[in-house]
């Protein structure tokens, strides 16, 4: 069987488990993940979602950027090589603690 036979064959419950896991950090009999088994459960859920075609904004380690999409807070908002950007600077306000 090949790692994608195996992701397609994968018991929903098992995903929520690996993610749960990962969330938490441990186990579900409370034992802690090494980092190995971290990234090897990451790569699993996330290949999982893709296939199985969860929603975006369910799938783990999704963000949602709310009011801060399109703002230069957003990774996704472009930069030319000279630092300068599509965003209007007047649009933040700097926040002081």
């Amino acid at each position: 069987m090949t790692y994608e036979e195996l992701i397609e064959r994968l018991d929903p419950n098992v995903y929520q488990n690996l993610r749960q896991s990962i969330e938490l950090g441990k186990w579900p009999d409370g034992r802690k993940l090494t980092p190995q088994q971290r990234e090897i459960s990451l790569e699993a859920v996330i290949y999982y979602e893709n296939l199985h075609g969860i929603p975006e904004q369910e799938r783990v380690g999704y963000l949602d950027r709310g009011a801060k999409a399109g703002t230069a807070c957003d990774p996704s908002v472009r930069r030319d090589q000279s630092g300068n950007n599509d965003v209007d600077p007047d649009q933040f306000v700097e926040v002081k603690s």
